[in-house]
């Protein structure tokens, strides 16, 4: 099964204001979900600059959406209770390249 994941950061400035402790995170953030597209589990991830406020977002695959929730909540940026959410969305027609 295929799943949408929408990472959202703790203020609507985030992409252009984060910290130096908030850049370090997200680069653990990046490792994480670059280790599981090695897995296999992750097919596609990165940044989207909407002029409203930028975010992430995440397709994968996974099992079932208990699997997919199990592995965004071990994501660095949720493991660190600092503000962001995930939002984990099902794609029951989703098509990928294979």
């Amino acid at each position: 099964m295929n799943f949408f994941c929408k990472l959202l950061p703790p203020r609507p400035s985030f992409a252009h204001d984060m910290t130096p402790a908030e850049g370090q995170l997200m680069q653990e953030h990046a490792a994480y979900w670059r280790d599981w597209l090695a897995r296999d589990h992750v097919i596609a991830f990165g940044l989207v600059g909407d002029p409203r406020g930028a975010f992430g977002i995440g397709i994968v695959e996974f099992d079932s959406e208990a699997e997919a929730r199990s592995f965004t909540d071990g994501d660095p940026t949720i493991k660190a209770s600092q503000g962001f959410t995930f939002e984990v969305l099902p794609m029951p027609l989703g098509v990928v390249r294979g």
